[in-house]
C-alpha cells in the first residue's frame, strides 16, 4: 500500500532538511521525484546523493530542478520542467518556507510580514493551481503542504510564521472541498520541533530545547525522516480515503 512506483513526485524545498527526506524515502519507494531549492548546485548534489543511495532495481530516481518558490514564473518554470523530465505529475508535495523575522509580532518589519505570507501561502496557492488541471484531468492526484504546530497554537516569538501556516491547513481544507469530486486528496502535516537547519533557533539554544522537549510526552526533538513516512502514506494508496486533514507530528508536544 505504500509502493509509489511510477509516481511522479514535485517537492519544493527538498535540498535539506524535511523536503530532502521526503524525497529521499519517497524515491526509496519507487517515485521520481524533483529535488527543488533556489540554489542549482545543491539540488543536483541531492539529487545525486540520492540517485547513488538507491538499491539496485529501485524504481525511483531523483531530478534537480531549481525553483525561487517566490517568482510565480520560477514556478511555472518547476511544473513546465518537471513535465519534461518526469511526466504526468502525481503528488505535489509543497514544503519550502521562510521566516525572516524571530520576535514580537508588534516588532516585526511589514517587508518581512509579507514575505512571511507570500513564501508561506500564496506561492503554494499558485503552485497547487499549476498542477490541478492536469490531476482533474487524470482524475487522480494528492497534494501534501508541510504545515507546523505553530498553525495551531500561540507563539510570542513565531507569530507571522505561525498565522501562514494555519492558512496552510484552511488552504487544505479548501482544495480538498473543490477538487475532492475529482479523486484529488489534499492534506497537511504539522511537525512539531524538527531538527533541522530550518528550525536551528529553536534547537539550538539549549533552554527553549529544554523547555519545548520537557513538554512532550516522548521528550525529545524530531527528526526529518520521521516527517516522510507520513508523507508516504498520503502520497500512496495507503492514503486514498484521507483528505482535508492536517496531521501532527511532534512527539506529543500539543496534547501535554
Amino acid at each position: 500500500m505504500f509502493d509509489m512506483t511510477g509516481k511522479n513526485v514535485i517537492i519544493t524545498g527538498s535540498s535539506k532538511g524535511i523536503g530532502k527526506a521526503i524525497a529521499h524515502r519517497m524515491a526509496e519507494a519507487g517515485a521520481q521525484v524533483t529535488i527543488s531549492s533556489r540554489k542549482e548546485d545543491l539540488c543536483q548534489q541531492v539529487a545525486k546523493e540520492i540517485n547513488d543511495s538507491l538499491p539496485q532495481g529501485c524504481a525511483g530516481k531523483a531530478f534537480s530542478i531549481p525553483c525561487n518558490i517566490n517568482s510565480k514564473e520560477s514556478l511555472q518554470h518547476l511544473v513546465d520542467e518537471a513535465h519534461k523530465q518526469l511526466g504526468d505529475i502525481h503528488v505535489l508535495v509543497c514544503n519550502a518556507a521562510l521566516n525572516p523575522f524571530f520576535g514580537s509580532s508588534m516588532d516585526i518589519p511589514d517587508d518581512a510580514f509579507d514575505k512571511i505570507m507570500s513564501a508561506n501561502i500564496k506561492s503554494n496557492h499558485w503552485l497547487c493551481n499549476m498542477v490541478l488541471p492536469e490531476m482533474k484531468a487524470r482524475k487522480d492526484g494528492a497534494i501534501i503542504i508541510i504545515s507546523s504546530i505553530g498553525g495551531v497554537r500561540g507563539n510570542p516569538v513565531l507569530g507571522a510564521y505561525s498565522i501562514s501556516k494555519a492558512a496552510d491547513m484552511q488552504l487544505v481544507r479548501n482544495l480538498a472541498v473543490e477538487h475532492g469530486a475529482d479523486n484529488i486528496r489534499v492534506n497537511a502535516i504539522a511537525p512539531g520541533l524538527i531538527q533541522t537547519n530550518f528550525a536551528r533557533a529553536l534547537w539550538e539554544d539549549e533552554e527553549i530545547l529544554g523547555r519545548a522537549t520537557s513538554r512532550a510526552p516522548l521528550k525529545r526533538i524530531g527528526q526529518p525522516d520521521e516527517i516522510a513516512g507520513a508523507a508516504i502514506m498520503m502520497a500512496s494508496k495507503a492514503g486514498t480515503f484521507l483528505t482535508g486533514q492536517t496531521l501532527v507530528i511532534d512527539g506529543g508536544q500539543t496534547i501535554a
